[in-house]
């Protein structure tokens, strides 16, 4: 069996090599997630460039910057959950419960919220 790397050895220290399939398919979830990440930057990147009617650019700009965290959040925890789905597999333990679900439906939920008031008011 080939020698793994250095970098390897470090961010996976312990537990053994699961079947490639799982790995494959943890990488695959990651990849899902960040192209999730990249749809919210290249949406709030949108939502600031277009003016809006009856929207000031205060708000505008508030609602375009969260638009961006709520995506830079998604990917941050991508990482974090294919890091720990591969550990939990490399020690034969339990997969983790993933905590950006849930982050995700709440901000769906407060832009769905934002949505709803802002046509209300207009």
């Amino acid at each position: 069996m080939a020698e793994r790397s250095r970098f390897a050895r470090m961010v996976l220290p312990d537990g053994e090599e699961p079947d490639p399939r799982f790995t494959l398919a943890n990488e695959r979830t990651f990849l899902a997630w960040t192209r999730t990440s990249l749809a919210f930057l290249a949406g709030g990147i949108a939502f600031e460039a277009f003016q809006i009617s009856g929207l000031s650019d205060d708000v505008r700009t508030v609602i375009a910057v969260f638009i961006i965290a709520v995506g830079m959040i998604i990917a941050a925890g991508a990482a974090v959950r294919w890091m720990n789905v591969e550990r939990a597999m490399r020690k034969k333990k339990p997969l983790p419960v993933p905590a950006i679900i849930p982050f995700l439906s709440l901000a769906a939920l407060v832009a769905s919220a934002a949505v709803m008031i802002l046509i209300i008011i207009q």
